[in-house]
């Protein structure tokens, strides 16, 4: 056995270490479970400080980024917050970010290249709104290892590299009028019929425990700081993978003892009009039923500032994904409007002085409501996850670059030929 195994947290039985999404018994979410049970922070850089609780053997060697988190000062006194922390995954070089994707999506696409490596396979496929195509991307041009990314072509321009070298990435558009949850179905369908002729395999999305422990490093670093865990985590969520993360790492941190014998509470957002786990959540419902949580889905979402939280098919009800988040940890949902959102992008702005994304707004705008309604006690140590920012910032230090599709298709029901050309 090496340092970790896969575990179903249903059966109860630990799984075959191999590249899997699944238990062969249950549909749930696989975890890690790592024979370190005590948190350890390394002499490494970036997010390999934490690299005890990640599922590879051996850091990338390259310069890789990770959780920046600091006590704020100016948005602090502004909300009337005594013990705010801010976790900035962003680019912010004068704040010690370095994000270049100026996403934490990064951190998924950081563990999931090696775990693909160490199993024996030449690449990776995956389905993209466009932070997690840019953040695979950019990692992929890195090492050299190919990724073949399925993103909308109404997402387009979201999809910008810091770096010029593409050769390894093979982008596939969907063209005008598919929207994320199409690209997510083509690429099941490749997974279906297609994995199992080529060396290329699926990345997962919130089935890959890859990604999940990545996302988890924003945690880690907030106890590094902190030498507890937070009484609050605010995070805007498209499929809640990010809320699962902090969950899952709450729970091994819980299992330490020495951080908090409690669970950090899920403050988690969506951007109004297109919230379907804010509408499910407030039933206590674990169903998410299309016909009452999302009516009326592609309009509302074309309504929609934060598209990258526009996910159809989130992992809501399946066992170990949102509901059961939320539910552990005593959680809440917020719907954000677009107005709400833009007057919380000004306010970090004018405080911390560097920009972000309209997704991390939604996040703040939250947190503004929760102190708003006196959901939380001003004293309580608070986590905001700033999910992505600093593109206006890195702008400033380096070019920035599209890349061209090789393939674009109509939709997701095109015949998979030219595809698995892509993949052999």
């Amino acid at each position: 056995m090496g340092k970790y195994q896969l575990y179903c947290p249903y059966c109860k039985q630990y799984l075959e270490e191999y590249y899997t999404l699944d238990c062969l018994n249950h549909s749930v979410l696989i975890r890690t479970a790592f024979n370190e049970k005590k948190f350890n922070v390394q002499n490494l850089n970036g997010i390999w400080k934490f690299i005890d609780w990640l599922p590879v053997q051996t850091p990338l060697k390259i310069d890789s980024s990770g959780p920046t988190t600091y006590k704020s000062v100016e948005l602090a006194r502004e909300l009337g917050l005594e013990s705010l922390y801010i976790s900035y995954n962003g680019y912010w070089p004068e704040k010690g970010a370095n994000v270049k994707t100026c996403t934490f999506k990064e951190y998924e696409a950081l563990i999931t290249f090696p775990r693909v490596i160490e199993n024996g396979y030449k690449g990776i496929y995956l389905a993209s709104a466009g932070n997690t195509a840019r953040a695979f991307a950019y990692i992929s041009q890195l090492i050299q290892v190919p990724v073949v990314l399925f993103v909308p072509k109404e997402n387009f321009e979201t999809f910008w590299v810091p770096a010029t070298n593409g050769e390894s990435i093979r982008l596939i558009t969907l063209r005008e009028g598919n929207d994320y949850t199409e690209a997510c179905r083509l690429n099941t369908r490749v997974m279906g019929q297609l994995s199992s002729d080529t060396s290329f395999v699926p990345e997962g999305g919130a089935k890959n425990v890859a990604r999940r422990d990545g996302m988890a490093t924003v945690l880690y670093d907030c106890v590094r700081i902190l030498k507890k865990m937070p009484k609050h985590y605010f995070q805007a969520i498209g499929s809640g993978t990010g809320g699962i993360s902090v969950w899952e790492a709450a729970l091994r941190l819980r299992a330490d003892g020495r951080f908090g014998t409690y669970l950090p509470q899920l403050h988690l957002s969506q951007n109004l009009p297109y919230a379907p786990i804010v509408n499910a959540w407030a039933l206590k419902s674990r169903e998410l039923v299309p016909n009452r949580d999302m009516p009326d889905a592609l309009n509302n979402i074309k309504e929609v500032k934060a598209k990258m939280l526009t996910n159809r098919a989130p992992p809501y009800s399946i066992p170990g994904g949102v509901f059961d988040a939320l539910t552990d940890t005593k959680g809440r949902m917020y719907g954000i409007t677009n107005d709400e959102l833009d007057i919380a992008e000004k306010i970090f702005y004018e405080t911390e002085g560097i920009d972000i994304v309209y997704e991390a707004a939604v996040a703040l705008a939250s947190l503004q409501k929760a102190v708003d309604a006196k959901i939380i006690d001003i004293k309580d140590p608070i986590l905001l996850n700033i999910t992505g920012g600093g593109i206006e910032r890195l702008k400033e230090d380096q070019e920035l670059y599209s890349i061209s599709p090789i393939l674009t298709v109509d939709n997701a029901d095109v015949p998979l030929d030219k595809i698995k050309e892509i993949l052999i």
